[in-house]
């Protein structure tokens, strides 16, 4: 080889070295943080529910309808923005593609798209640009569950996968800087799509290696307890599907949205329709929440022709009148960096002391924190819980959900080589959720010997992670 070509290598090599370093330097939790709070700042913005549910009269659009459906003679984004402006909003996030699967940007991935309709135009960048011409920030909303595609429970392959991680390439490398990605239809009771079978940790170090600020807010709140960062950024709240923040005791970083009009996407009967009071979406929701570190959310829904309704319009502009000033805090209350990686604790075999009639040991360790394994009352010498892993497995932290009114103290070791050996890690409490982060350790067996301050331990959940740092 030639001293050029080595020279040539060499260079090549320590580029990509740089830019790797600069990739991984860029995500960090300073990052993190700084954009949490920036987006907590942001206080209010738009919601934008459009695309081929507002043509069929429903929120679920059939999800093989026809493309000759797709007509909107008159869309213009910018009224939207200009609209959002009047309602003194900060920003839109606009829905890139619903549960029924159609992508309303210009993707290679399907021919199932926007571009195939009598539109034949990209939504994604028409919004974009509108907003950002009007001083807004932008976000995006994306579904996980795609029915056109078969993304849904029990039939998800490798190329679903890829699919949703070439999309989301698509969406944040096209489109200039993203604040936040808002994802829906992923490990929600009604989905049934778990983090495994479309994996959380590789999807959200995929957004954060192509835009390092970008939050991923995923709608889960159904499932997680409000205390922690489970799987998301911003602890987000729907409350239509009655997800309610507690205004008294939030203390992360959080969004909740919530519909104008009834119903998240365009009807025929909106135009005649009653909107929400608006005096009381402001003075109940929008600045209380902005109060307890929380940004709003609302959803204005386009019509058939690509335009918000007068009745709408003339809605925001009210708004604009009561709602005068965002939050402006300079740092937000003390909270541990989300958890996202891969649950290895998730129902494997699990053990304990006596427990309390039908809670046994599997109700802690099954992926519901509606149900608890409770230690008897009477077993008040030790109490202990241990899970099985079967074979040796790397870890670094644990997360424990409790039951609201019974805590407990713990102390963690594993099994390795035939021996036992103590973690020493001192928990993070928030809430009832207290969080366990160490350095890894490689174990068989995990356990946990328990002390209640009351008469039993109630455990809803144990988490157990290799997470990357």
């Amino acid at each position: 080889m030639s001293k050029i070509s080595q020279t040539l290598l060499y260079s090549l090599f320590y580029l990509l070295l740089g830019n790797t370093l600069l990739a991984q330097s860029s995500f960090s939790k300073k990052v993190l943080e700084q954009s949490q709070l920036d987006f907590v700042n942001l206080g209010f913005g738009m919601f934008i529910h459009y695309g081929m549910p507002t043509f069929m009269e429903q929120d679920w659009s059939d999800p093989n309808a026809p493309l000759d459906l797709f007509k909107s003679p008159k869309l213009n984004a910018d009224q939207w923005a200009k609209a959002a402006k009047s309602a003194n909003m900060t920003y839109g996030c606009l829905t890139t593609k619903h549960h029924s699967g159609f992508p309303i940007w210009a993707t290679k991935t399907t021919d199932y798209n926007v571009m195939n309709t009598p539109l034949h135009r990209d939504v994604v960048k028409e919004f974009t640009d509108a907003f950002r011409k009007n001083g807004l920030r932008v976000m995006l909303y994306y579904s996980i569950l795609d029915m056109h595609q078969g993304i849904r429970p029990h039939t998800i392959t490798k190329a679903h996968i890829q699919l949703i991680k070439d999309q989301l390439t698509e969406l944040l490398t096209q489109y200039g800087e993203i604040d936040a990605l808002v994802i829906d239809g992923w490990d929600a009771p009604w989905s049934r799509i778990s983090y495994d079978d479309v994996p959380f940790d590789d999807i959200y170090y995929l957004v954060k290696s192509l835009q390092p600020k970008c939050l991923l807010m995923d709608l889960n709140s159904a499932k997680y307890p409000g205390d922690a960062l489970f799987y998301t950024d911003i602890k987000s709240y729907e409350q239509g599907a009655g997800q309610f923040i507690s205004k008294e005791h939030n203390k992360l970083p959080a969004m909740a949205c919530l519909p104008l009009q009834q119903n998240w996407f365009w009807k025929t009967s909106f135009p005649t329709a009653p909107v929400k009071d608006v005096k009381e979406l402001v003075e109940k929701f929008v600045i209380p929440y902005n109060n307890a570190y929380c940004n709003f959310m609302l959803n204005v829904a386009p019509n058939s022709d690509g335009l918000m309704d007068q009745n709408a319009l003339d809605a925001l502009k009210t708004i604009g009148t009561l709602y005068k000033n965002k939050p402006n805090y300079s740092t937000l209350p003390s909270y541990q960096a989300p958890i996202v990686d891969h649950n290895i604790a998730k129902q494997v075999a699990s053990y304990s002391s006596w427990g309390e009639d039908m809670n046994i040991m599997d109700f802690a360790n099954d992926d519901n924190f509606g149900s608890a394994w409770v230690s008897n009352p009477q077993a008040k010498k030790e109490v202990w819980y241990e899970l099985d892993f079967e074979r040796s497995k790397a870890f670094n932290s644990v997360v424990i959900t409790e039951g609201k009114d019974n805590p407990s103290h713990y102390s963690l070791s594993y099994l390795k080589g035939g021996k036992w050996h103590s973690i020493s890690a001192t928990p993070v409490q928030q809430g009832r959720i207290k969080i366990f982060r160490f350095d890894e350790v490689l174990g068989e067996k995990l356990r946990f010997n328990i002390h209640p301050e009351k008469g039993s331990a109630v455990i809803n959940e144990i988490g157990v992670y290799q997470e990357r740092r």
